[in-house]
């Protein structure tokens, strides 16, 4: 692997373990807690996520990405993101599992990548964030850093100590 991808792998692989050790000790009600008023809670973030590097990574290496579950995408929208109700949403085990399947495959897609492959520019939609391919790869790990940010003022919330 080139050292381009070592690092974006660096970074896909720290994301998940922040993420991960964020969520580990949040109970599903949990999820719903939001850090401030007209934000959003971290089950649906979760979804956002599980959606957004899902359709990244499908733009940039078709066929690379295995298949949400059906209306998956349609319950984590811009409208969604008021919702409250726990039966609009998934688990936190269902999260879970869809993240590692959806980072496994990203890892995956990582690997069949030359340089010449991250340095093509990404589809035209998403060069504002994201202007080549290897900027998608990175937009997909700091998009997660980015959310779970605003968990630990939800876990601050809920009485738990700082974590890093």
């Amino acid at each position: 692997m080139s050292t381009a991808t070592n690092v974006i792998k660096a970074s896909l692989e720290t994301s998940a373990f922040v993420v991960n050790a964020y969520l580990e000790d949040l109970s599903d009600e949990e999820l719903f807690v939001r850090p401030t008023e007209n934000t959003n809670h971290i089950a649906w973030q979760l979804g956002h996520l599980i959606t957004a590097e899902n359709g990244m990574i499908s733009q940039v290496c078709p066929g690379s990405m295995p298949d949400l579950p059906e209306g998956f995408a349609a319950q984590y929208t811009k409208e969604t993101s008021a919702f409250d109700d726990p039966e609009k949403f998934h688990s936190k085990a269902d999260y879970l599992r869809l993240m590692a399947e959806q980072r496994a495959a990203t890892l995956s897609a990582l690997e069949q990548v030359s340089d010449e492959d991250l340095d093509q520019p990404a589809p035209e939609e998403m060069r504002e964030y994201a202007p080549t391919v290897g900027a998608t790869f990175a937009v997909v790990a700091t998009h997660a850093m980015m959310h779970s940010g605003q968990w630990v003022i939800v876990r601050r919330q809920l009485g738990r100590g700082p974590m890093f």
